[in-house]
């Protein structure tokens, strides 16, 4: 009988100044006591994109496969992975409209990750005060705020 393997909480947040404008994400990876925030900044982005680079760059940084939590504050992105991936893919990276799915580049990249974890994909309501997300909150703020104070 094998052990199931401890599941790695991820909290994940994104946040822009204009949209598109400047963006930063903010991640909190745990497992057990263990804890490692990183963070991320981009000139030109969306609120949608640092969402996403948010969850990435926490998939990223784990070593070995894993089953995950990825909490976001995102609809898009939970939504995006638990229901409108597999469509997309079926019609050929087409959404409802017709049109090219937007993001496609780190769907895939998210897609990509997913297959080396086991994921569960949660949603909680952002500004709420849930403490993961508002650290997260915090953390993608500060990279914007970082990086337009070294603009002066």
């Amino acid at each position: 009988m094998t052990q199931q393997s401890p599941t790695v909480e991820l909290y994940s947040d994104g946040a822009c100044s204009g949209n598109p404008g400047p963006g930063g994400y903010g991640t909190i990876l745990r497992l057990g006591n263990h804890e490692k925030e990183l963070s991320g900044y981009a000139a030109e982005t969306t609120n949608n994109r640092m969402e996403m680079l948010g969850a990435i760059s926490g998939l990223e940084a784990l070593t070995r496969s894993c089953r995950v939590c990825v909490t976001t504050d995102s609809q898009y992105l939970v939504k995006g992975m638990t229901e409108w991936i597999s469509g997309w893919q079926k019609k050929g990276w087409k959404n409802s409209k017709k049109e090219e799915v937007a993001n496609r580049d780190l769907w895939e990249r998210l897609l990509s990750l997913a297959g080396k974890h086991q994921i569960e994909w949660v949603w909680v309501k952002g500004h709420a005060g849930h403490p993961e997300n508002e650290r997260c909150d915090e953390l993608a703020r500060l990279e914007i705020s970082k990086a337009s104070d070294s603009l002066c």
